[in-house]
């Protein structure tokens, strides 16, 4: 056998899924390639200098999965052995990660008859998010995307019966809209469910295991092997030389504390009160001096849930890993103080889970709903409270929001589509508490500095610096002999020794602010100054002790300085240096430059009570009135081809409380020149909205003030005419179909060659409360076949919107053929039949809008 490892050394990381005994067997395999294979468990702190080139895990949630990637050691999983021997040679590692982010990672597609253009789409998006792609079929393939069973390569699967799934490419489409990876099985060819069965059908709930001992911030039980009062503890292993420090803010009984306290120190650990000497802190809220100090320093920062499943499972895992470990926002998050939000669709421990998130969040939640409610986080778009949702103008949105928003500690923007996409038989529980922390906003928000030590404060744990590679040598354990550069910015200061005569500095008190000229004066000498002498020599005391002691530290650094200066000239693209060295010596010329009054000021950030004190006022913006008018405006001529004049009058517009806003369905005025049937007017008006001239427009600007709506009416007798209706009556039909007049057609068919392009027509259809899909002639029928005898009622019209394009032509009868099978009237219509029904709000039938009338 080649020698596929050759010179390559591996950890084999441990872990629930992963055990000792395959783990073994991983191991033969990486040795009979010419490779070096170590066991190590979860909780073993890897040393990256020693020679490691690959990491085996099932997962990334290990302590040190972030400093591989910083050392360039691809993470594995053992799938990505058994293809490098097969091949006889290293497999590329991207589809074989553990990244949660990268979900495609284990998919191998292989295309069938999708259009090209949705070809090359879905080829790409998988092998951005970690899959791969095959021309043909092989053994490797794992899905083949296709619209029908006609394609050769499905009918092979089929015939031998193969493992390799059938998808359509709408999966692909709902997976990248969600960012997540659902189910594959409602959209398994040759029967798929989504054409199968209508969305209203219900979808069984399921069952998530992401979110196992993590649905809320405050464990109710401890689940132990023994009982908790018995002495004879079981023995932990996660714990092993760990010190760790529990916050007071738990209001922990003295019995619990005990029985933990026992199970810590049994397993190898300590228990501290100084937050300087821990590994591990615990803690309810993202608050307190101890809690600063240990985010900044990189110590394990949790709450009592996740102290919890590290004591229950033995296993260490990251609290950024679930959201519920992480410990609590001690205020609410931007957005959430007024809110008042409400579950549909979830169950069992996602709604817990989901429950427990909203009022972490500092939100209300709210078991039934009511019209107060400001927001409905569903499974699917298919409820009871959906409905009321939909009617009381309730946001509707999935769970993505909420965790996300949790994540990021504010409120997103309910303008992401991917918070209001619902797959049609999908529960997306089945995805639920997959979003982890995102660091960096939290030391932006929680801890952005270092708070200042106090002068009795012993010295800080920190987790061991990293130190970069040596590319140069050939990959070997290390010697005793090797030399590891580290950052000389980073050394810390000696230690006070006992009985010596410097005495800690007291915190200076605060002054008035000084003047730019005051900031760079030099300073006084802090000793008397001779009067009779004009130029004062400072005193040499000791100085020449000084100088032997600088002189002798210097010749021990020699070797040092040589070394640091022989690597600031290696060039390169891995980190070290000559960048590193720029990058020290940079920073280190910023803090030589920076002024005693802003060193001051970030030394006395932090006060002596731990509350930090308030800075300067600073001049705040003026506060911007209520949006009370949401305005959409459409075919202003005053706005052509001229941006600036646009914005101008936007923020005039914004500061009399009028919002400016480009989502027909949310606005609450609209503004235009006539009754045009633009994209923007009807979609608007499928809501009712107030409907003004453009000179209301005009009025607000010139006069800076918001006029009567009724003072700018929309008068347009020339179009009443022409489209044979009153805007006024179109208006009290729209208010009374609340956004469905089309919701009891069962769908609205259009071609994918019609002329403008079928995004218009969609949002049009779907503004009316339509079910919008395009009709390309071929693949699975969209209607069910149903015979006459087993319908439950007439024949309904189903609507086709066409041009007169040949191509579009051909496909007439394809749909005439889908609709009859299904005991359903077919109507190839032009879009005048649309644009008519939608202007007067009302769904009226005449045979001249039939295409074939043409």
């Amino acid at each position: 056998m080649a020698e596929v490892f050759k010179d390559s050394i591996f950890l084999i990381l441990l872990s629930k899924e992963l055990g000792k005994e395959q783990a073994k067997g991983y191991k033969t395999a990486i040795e009979s390639g010419g490779g070096e294979a170590l066991i190590y468990p979860t909780s073993k702190r890897i040393d990256f200098d020693d020679g490691v080139t690959h990491i085996i895990s099932l997962t990334s949630d290990f302590p040190q999965y972030a400093e591989a990637q910083d050392y360039y050691v691809p993470v594995v999983t053992p799938s990505w052995i058994t293809q490098s021997l097969m091949k006889g040679k290293q497999a590329t590692y991207r589809p074989y990660t553990p990244d949660p982010t990268l979900f495609f990672s284990n998919v191998v597609i292989c295309c069938g008859d999708i259009p090209s253009g949705d070809k090359d789409a879905i080829i790409g998006a998988v092998l951005a998010l970690g899959g791969m792609e095959t021309s043909s079929m092989t053994r490797l393939t794992t899905h083949i995307c296709a619209l029908t069973m006609d394609h050769p390569v499905c009918k092979a699967v089929q015939d031998k019966k193969l493992k390799t799934k059938i998808v359509l490419p709408h999966w692909f489409d709902d997976c990248l809209k969600l960012g997540k990876r659902i189910e594959e099985t409602p959209y398994l060819l040759p029967d798929p469910e989504i054409f199968r069965k209508h969305r209203e059908e219900d979808v069984p709930i399921p069952d998530s295991d992401h979110m196992a001992g993590a649905t809320s911030s405050v464990p109710t039980n401890l689940n132990l092997q023994v009982p908790m009062d018995s002495p004879a503890l079981r023995r932990l292993t996660i714990f092993a030389d760990k010190a760790v420090m529990i916050s007071n803010d738990l209001n922990m009984s003295s019995r619990i504390r005990t029985i933990i306290e026992s199970l810590i120190e049994g397993g190898g650990g300590t228990m501290t009160t100084s937050i300087q000497k821990a590994n591990m802190y615990v803690c309810h809220y993202r608050h307190g001096r101890d809690y600063v100090i240990a985010s900044r320093a990189g110590i394990d920062v949790g709450n009592l849930s996740w102290l919890y499943y590290l004591i229950t499972h033995n296993e260490w895992t990251s609290p950024f890993r679930r959201l519920m470990h992480y410990p609590l926002p001690k205020e609410p998050l931007p957005g959430f103080e007024r809110l008042k939000i409400t579950l549909s669709n979830y169950g069992g421990d996602a709604r817990v889970y989901l429950e427990n998130l909203v009022r972490a969040a500092g939100a209300e939640f709210t078991k039934n709903m009511k019209e107060e409610n400001t927001h409905l986080i569903t499974a699917r778009n298919t409820s009871e409270k959906c409905e009321a949702a939909k009617e009381w103008d309730i946001e509707m949105v999935n769970h993505l929001w909420i965790e996300e928003s949790y994540a990021k500690c504010k409120a997103q923007k309910l303008s992401d589509p991917r918070y209001t996409h619902f797959p049609p038989r999908t529960n997306l529980g089945e995805v639920i508490g997959q979003t982890q922390f995102d660091e960096e906003t939290l030391a932006q928000i929680y801890f952005p500095r270092d708070p200042t030590p106090s002068p009795d404060d012993p010295e800080l744990l920190k987790r061991p610096p990293m130190h970069e590679k040596d590319q140069n040598r050939a990959i070997s354990k290390a010697s005793d002999e090797d030399i590891q550069m580290a950052d000389m910015s980073d050394e810390e200061p000696k230690k006070v020794e006992k009985g010596s005569s410097v005495k800690p500095k007291k915190a200076l008190p605060k002054t008035k602010a000084r003047t730019s000229t005051d900031s760079v004066s030099t300073p006084a000498p802090s000793r008397r100054i001779s009067l009779d002498k004009e130029n004062n020599t400072p005193s040499s005391t000791n100085s020449r002790s000084a100088k032997d002691k600088a002189l002798n530290k210097l010749h021990g650094l020699a070797p040092d300085i040589a070394l640091y200066e022989k690597e600031k000239k290696r060039k390169g693209a891995v980190w070290g240096g000559e960048r590193a060295a720029n990058k020290i010596e940079k920073e280190r010329s910023l803090e030589r430059s920076s002024s005693p009054a802003a060193q001051s000021e970030e030394e006395e950030e932090y006060s002596a009570d731990d509350q930090p004190k308030p800075k300067r006022s600073k001049i705040s913006a003026p506060t911007l009135p209520p949006a009370e008018i949401r305005l959409l405006i459409t075919g202003y001529k005053k706005w052509i081809e001229k941006p600036e004049r646009e914005e101008k009058d936007r923020r005039k517009l914004r500061e009399l409380g009028i919002l400016v806003v480009q989502d027909p369905t949310s606005c609450t005025h609209l503004a235009a020149p006539s009754m045009v049937r633009t994209k923007k007017f009807l979609c608007a008006l499928a809501s009712g909205p107030t409907i003004v001239s453009a000179g209301f427009i005009d009025h607000c600007i010139e006069h800076g003030e918001i006029p009567h709506a009724a003072d700018y009416p929309l008068g347009d007798t020339t179009n009443e005419k022409k489209f044979k209706l009153k805007l006024k009556d179109a208006l009290v039909r729209a208010k009374a179909n609340r956004r469905c007049l089309l919701k009891g057609i069962s769908a609205v068919y259009c071609t994918a060659e019609i002329p403008n392009g079928t995004d218009t027509y969609r949002d049009i259809v779907t503004a009316n409360g339509g079910t919008f899909l395009i009709f390309r002639g071929r693949g699975v029928p969209t209607i069910k076949p149903t015979k006459p005898e087993e319908d439950d009622g007439p024949a309904e019209p189903v609507y086709l919107l066409s041009g007169d394009r040949p191509e579009e032509k051909k496909i007439w009868s394809k749909f005439t053929e889908m609709a009859e099978a299904g005991n359903m009237i077919p109507r190839i219509v032009k879009t005048e039949w649309l644009l008519d029904v939608a202007m007067s709000q009302e769904l009226k039938w005449n045979d001249v809008y039939l295409a074939t009338s043409r």
